[in-house]
């Protein structure tokens, strides 16, 4: 896994070595951030990465400008993993890592209000539905911001269910949904 492009392009991840994630292909990352080149600057924004693992996603909106990154990850054993990503994109400044469930950080009164949400929550756990409400119901996201969110093809009547929209794009198993909240 390596940062696409940016300060940081070419810089090898690591990857938490547990059966607890699965790491975003670099072909869905690329897709993604093509995507977002398209619709926004990412100089000066403020990320969150929900669902962390090894932080790619995030790490890849510093190397792109972003200014803040927020790291949500439950796991602390993965989190170790994170850090050490961070600190190899000498990241740590613009970086805040929370060891929390994403449930339980978005039921709380926000503390910054996100341009950019990137989440990749283990595919076939629900819990994505409930933190996406939380996000949208706590204003977590900016009125202009965008939520990025890759899941499996697998729950897609499920997910357009809950979402109430068709995923932006599918790349093999994974769909891509852009949300963009109404205010």
């Amino acid at each position: 896994m390596r940062i696409i492009t940016g300060k940081c392009k070419g810089r090898l991840l690591k990857v938490p070595d547990s059966k607890l994630i699965r790491p975003m292909t670099d072909r869905i990352k690329e897709s993604i951030f093509n995507y977002l080149n398209n619709i926004i600057d990412f100089n000066g924004i403020v990320v969150c990465d929900v669902y962390a693992g090894s932080g790619s996603l995030g790490l890849e909106t510093y190397s792109r400008g972003a200014q803040a990154i927020h790291f949500i990850e439950k796991n602390f054993k993965i989190i170790q993993t994170l850090k050490e990503n961070i600190s190899s994109c000498k990241a740590e400044e613009y970086s805040q890592v929370f060891n929390i469930e994403a449930k339980r950080f978005f039921g709380k009164t926000p503390i910054i209000q996100y341009d950019l949400i990137l989440a990749d929550p283990p595919f076939f756990h629900d819990d994505i539905y409930d933190v996406y409400n939380l996000i949208i119901q706590n204003d977590f996201i900016k009125k202009d911001g965008i939520l990025i969110m890759q899941r499996s093809h697998q729950t897609e009547e499920k997910d357009i269910e809950n979402f109430q929209l068709k995923p932006e794009k599918r790349i093999g198993d994974s769909n891509i949904f852009v949300l963009q909240p109404e205010y």
